[in-house]
């Protein structure tokens, strides 16, 4: 299986940049599904009907999110519909609305979509993601694990791949996740700070890893936003009203290729330039 993921989506420009060079990216890596972190997706801001609605078009199959997700117009509506392929940090606290893990068919296979946020340096008090993905690697196993499995793994349920998005502030929290989960999924994937990392790899039990996939947004931003409005309000320290930039896009991608026992045999960064 073949998973391409797009980092944080930033507005109409990442939208539009994303439509642009998926074609281009799927005739010449062939992905098997593709997905996209959407936090950011309508104007900076959290997700709407129309913008996610773009991203179904053009073929993304399922999608992540973060802290921001809340702030869209349909954010909430989008995220208690049970079929859209649509999950939010799963570490967040009992009762939130939404999922934190979604199943995605791809072709005869199934592929469980996970999202967990991190901790450090960001302003939420959430349970613990090394746990919260305990809590669901209980659940739910690769199948190529099934050769090892003990007595007490027998009821959970297999699946071909297993794709968590991280979303998380510091590259430290990152990897430990990483390594305490390498061999029990297919690949973790870090967002949020929309700066790729050049630290692709797999990791030494077979989990494809990258500690931040960066963005699909204007190039010349504040992570997406308009720099110089940033600029001012950085020099005056009086808030500014956000605008999303524009201008030549970055897309920050990466794909895996996933083995018959649920690894990473490959693992490719992608970065292009959209004008």
């Amino acid at each position: 299986m073949k998973i391409l993921f797009f980092g944080d989506v930033f507005g109409r420009p990442g939208r539009d940049a994303v439509a642009e060079v998926l074609p281009r990216l799927r005739k010449k890596y062939s992905p098997d599904v593709v997905g996209a972190n959407v936090e950011n997706l309508a104007h900076g801001h959290g997700i709407s009907r129309e913008s996610l609605g773009e991203m179904e078009n053009i073929g993304v199959d399922f999608f992540t999110s973060g802290n921001h997700v809340w702030e869209g117009k349909d954010s909430k509506a989008l995220l208690e519909k049970r079929d859209l392929p649509l999950v939010r940090p799963a570490n967040y606290p009992p009762g939130v609305l939404g999922k934190g893990f979604s199943k995605v068919r791809v072709g005869t296979k199934t592929l469980l979509v996970v999202n967990l946020m991190g901790r450090v340096f960001m302003k939420m008090n959430l349970d613990c993601p090394l746990r919260g993905a305990d809590e669901i690697l209980s659940r739910y196993s690769l199948k190529g694990e099934r050769a090892n499995e003990s007595e007490d793994e027998e009821d959970k349920e297999c699946v071909d791949a297993i794709f968590l998005d991280f979303h998380a502030e510091a590259t430290s929290e990152k990897r430990v996740l990483g390594f305490y989960l390498d061999g029990r999924v297919s690949c973790v994937v870090g967002t949020h700070t929309h700066v790729p990392t050049a630290d692709e790899q797999i990791l030494p039990k077979g989990t494809g890893y990258i500690s931040d996939v960066g963005m699909c947004g204007v190039r010349d931003s504040s992570i997406g936003m308009d720099k110089d409005i940033m600029i001012k309000e950085m020099l005056t320290q009086v808030p500014e009203k956000k605008e999303v930039a524009e201008g030549t896009c970055e897309i920050g991608a990466i794909l895996f290729d996933i083995g018959k026992d649920g690894l990473s045999r490959k693992v490719k960064r992608i970065r292009e330039m959209v004008e």
